[in-house]
């Protein structure tokens, strides 16, 4: 679908401000809001814009703590990947699994827990036990420097 720059306005602005009303969000890019409704549902029905969500606070939900794992696999075959996979998206504290390349490992995760108990817990009992898996590396978040959620939008995007 191509993007003019009123698409890319309000693809910017929803980033930001999810619950932004269709009037406010018309005024901000400079579009009538039934022109502006027109564009956001057929940014919607083209699958650009996925979905909705709240961004919730880990720490005032008790999750203080984060980990990203390098996992390395046994074998490379697409079974064994397949299961890993779907046993992986199971685990409600793994935010994020990405089959990654220029490491030693096959997998990273980025996952969230309350404490250095709840994490050995995922990965002794959850995580080391899904077939294939050889090996993991863990590395503990000191501090988040960038936290983003939004993508670039612009004309090079």
């Amino acid at each position: 679908m191509p993007l003019d720059r009123y698409d890319r306005q309000i693809l910017a602005v929803l980033q930001a401000e999810g619950r932004i009303s269709n009037q406010d969000l018309a005024d901000r890019v400079s579009l009538s809001p039934s022109a502006c409704l027109r564009r956001v549902r057929a940014l919607e029905e083209s699958g650009l814009i996925a979905g909705y969500r709240a961004l919730l606070d880990a720490r005032q939900l008790g999750l203080s703590l984060t980990a990203l794992l390098h996992i390395s696999m046994d074998a490379h075959t697409p079974e064994r990947f397949a299961n890993f996979e779907a046993e992986i998206a199971k685990l409600d504290a793994v935010l994020e699994c990405l089959l990654i390349t220029g490491q030693s490992a096959d997998y990273q995760l980025k996952v969230v827990v309350a404490d250095m108990d709840a994490y050995q817990e995922l990965l002794l009992q959850r995580i080391t036990r899904i077939a294939g898996v050889s090996g993991v590396h863990t590395s503990f978040v000191l501090r988040k420097v960038v936290d983003k959620t939004a993508l670039p939008v612009g004309a090079t995007a």
